[in-house]
């Protein structure tokens, strides 16, 4: 259901834009779907996390200014800007803290070396990092139209590879707590 929630705006943005074919109208109608989705979340869960709320003061920043200025050019940077705020943010958690944040997340599911956690969240930095470069690329050499689609199926499915592969890498270093049976 979160997940639902947190793509929902999205899919939002992108059915206005699909219907009307006006960026700066989809952009009005994400941002209140924007507050409307993490107003449920914390009546729901009495809680934000960190990048709902990163995510909501960006799109309410930048899609205000899309609206007010009716320019595109700050809708299409949210996403950029979005992914190098979590790119910085996990890079920072190398430094501070006994724990990356991908560990402070999966640490209490899954038990790894030290070393490997570092690998998990500095792969973290490289995604977000290409992220916003990719969809900077897209958004200034394609169309409006692929620029939209890259922002709700590009994304998602390159966030969707880059979890598996994660997945499969996490597979291929978690400890195990069987012990080799004695003979």
């Amino acid at each position: 259901m979160k997940l639902f929630l947190d793509f929902l705006p999205i899919v939002i943005f992108v059915a206005v834009y699909k219907f009307t074919d006006d960026i700066i109208m989809a952009t009005a109608a994400l941002i209140p779907a924007t507050v409307a989705a993490i107003a449920y979340s914390w009546i729901k869960e009495r809680k934000i996390e960190k990048m709902q709320l990163v995510t909501l003061v960006l799109v309410v920043l930048m899609g205000g200014a899309t609206v007010i200025f009716q320019d595109k050019t700050f809708i299409q940077w949210k996403p950029s800007v979005v992914n190098w705020i979590f790119a910085a943010a996990f890079l920072g958690s190398h430094f501070i803290g006994q724990k990356t944040i991908i560990e402070r997340i999966m640490g209490a599911q899954i038990e790894l070396k030290q070393n490997i956690w570092g690998t998990l969240n500095f792969a973290w930095v490289v995604f977000f990092t290409l992220m916003g470069v990719i969809n900077l690329y897209v958004a200034f050499n394609y169309s409006e139209d692929t620029w939209v689609n890259f922002k709700l199926f590009g994304m998602l499915g390159l966030t969707l590879v880059f979890i598996i592969a994660q997945g499969v890498y996490i597979s291929m270093h978690s400890k195990s707590d069987e012990t080799p049976p004695s003979q």
